[in-house]
C-alpha cells in the first residue's frame, strides 16, 4: 500500500534543500575554512559532506547506484575538481535534484539503499530532510546568515531527530543533548537533540 501520510512530507524536502542552499550561497569567498557547530569540520568539509548527502539522497529516491566505492570509510571530496566559486551552485544543484528526486510518484513507498543498507523509503525521506535543514542550519550560523525554519519543516525534523538521535551520539554525530525548553519552536528541540544550541548566533 502507498504510505500516502510520508508523501505529503515532499515538498517539505524542497524547503529545507532550499533552505541550506541559501545559506551556502551565504558563504562569502574568505570563509571557506571557518569554524562550524559540526566540531570536527570546517565549512569547506561541512558543505562537501552535505553535498555528498545530497547525492546519496537523491540516489535513495530514485533507486539509483552512486559512483564511488561505499567500502571506504570516506567518499573522496565532492568539491574536488571544481574552483571553489563553483562550490556552491554545484551544491545548490545537487541539494535541488535531490528534492525533485523525493517529489517523484512512489519516491517515498518500499525499501531503498542508503549507501549500502536497505531501509523503509519513508524513514529515508525525514532522515534527509533533518540533515539538510541541520547542515543548512550550521553553515547559516558559521557565516551569520538569516536561517528561518517554517514549523511544518521543523515538526519533521523534529520526529526525525528523535528517532536517531541516540544512535546519532552513539555514533558520534552528534554532540550531547542541549536542554531546550518544552514549548520552544520544534526546530530548536531537533536542534538541542542533535547536540546544537539553538542560540548559538556565530
Amino acid at each position: 500500500m502507498t504510505n500516502t501520510t510520508a508523501h505529503r512530507d515532499a515538498p517539505l524536502v524542497r524547503t529545507a534543500a532550499e533552505l541550506a542552499a541559501s545559506a551556502v550561497a551565504a558563504i562569502g569567498p574568505d570563509r571557506w575554512s571557518a569554524p562550524t557547530p559540526c566540531a570536527d569540520y570546517d565549512l569547506k568539509t561541512l558543505v562537501d559532506h552535505l553535498a555528498w548527502g545530497a547525492a546519496l539522497s537523491r540516489s535513495a529516491a530514485e533507486r539509483t547506484p552512486l559512483d564511488r566505492d561505499w567500502s571506504k570509510p570516506e567518499p573522496p571530496p565532492y568539491l574536488a575538481g571544481l574552483e571553489p566559486a563553483q562550490w556552491a551552485p554545484a551544491i545548490e544543484k545537487e541539494l535541488l535534484a535531490a528534492a525533485d528526486a523525493w517529489a517523484a510518484p512512489g519516491a517515498w513507498d518500499g525499501d531503498t539503499v542508503m549507501g549500502t543498507t536497505s531501509m523503509p523509503a519513508s524513514v529515508v525521506g525525514p532522515m534527509m530532510l533533518a540533515e539538510f535543514a541541520v547542515h543548512g542550519w550550521d553553515v547559516a550560523r558559521s557565516v551569520g546568515a538569516r536561517y528561518e525554519v517554517p514549523d511544518d519543516v521543523g515538526s519533521v525534523v523534529l520526529a526525525a531527530v528523535e528517532g536517531m538521535a541516540q544512535m546519532g551520539r552513539d555514533g558520534g554525530w552528534y554532540g550531547p543533548e542541549v536542554p531546550v525548553p518544552a514549548d520552544a519552536p520544534a526546530f530548536d528541540r531537533a536542534l538541542g537533540l542533535a547536540g546544537r544550541d539553538p542560540a548559538r548566533t556565530s
